[in-house]
């Protein structure tokens, strides 16, 4: 990092700590072996194919599973699953329990989500330490409409309603 990109670091990292983030789960399964990890980095690509991306680093113990499989499961989280949030963003024994099973594509699917997208990975673009996942959907299936988990300011958070309707 240059002397200018490290003055800019603390105005970074501050500016995303406000900006709400969706929280949601990416499973995958690799020889055999469930692995996931919460992301805020999920994004709509496009609607004609559906595509998705996420952003992930390749340090992540999950990297090696990411960049050596097809495809990979997409699990956007209400407010009810902020302990599954923590449990995929803080812990080791991630799969252990009756909250999953095995979907298609033998992607670890995560019961009582708003919903999931599998999808096959079409492009993994590494760029220093990270990478970004291009993942266009095969499956799907939306769950129970839910007030969304949010991630800001370094915590969950859930949006609350403006005074007035558009």
């Amino acid at each position: 990092m240059t002397s200018d990109n490290a003055a800019f670091e603390g105005t970074f990292k501050e500016m995303f700590r406000r900006h709400a983030a969706g929280v949601a789960i990416i499973t995958v399964n690799y020889n055999g072996t469930p692995y996931g990890f919460t992301a805020t980095s999920v994004a709509s690509l496009s609607a004609r194919p559906p595509r998705f991306t996420f952003n992930m680093a390749r340090s992540s113990s999950s990297w090696p599973a990411i960049a050596n499989t097809t495809h990979i499961g997409v699990h956007m989280l209400g407010l009810e699953n902020q302990e599954l949030a923590d449990r995929f963003a803080r812990t080791k024994n991630r799969f252990e329990g009756d909250h999953w099973e095995l979907g298609p594509h033998e992607v670890p699917i995560l019961k009582d989500v708003a919903g999931w997208l599998i999808g096959k990975i079409q492009m993994r673009l590494s760029f220093e330490n990270n990478a970004v996942v291009v993942v266009e959907v095969v499956e799907g299936q939306v769950g129970e409409d839910g007030t969304p988990l949010l991630y800001h300011s370094g915590a969950y958070s859930q949006p609350v309603p403006l005074d007035y309707e558009i």
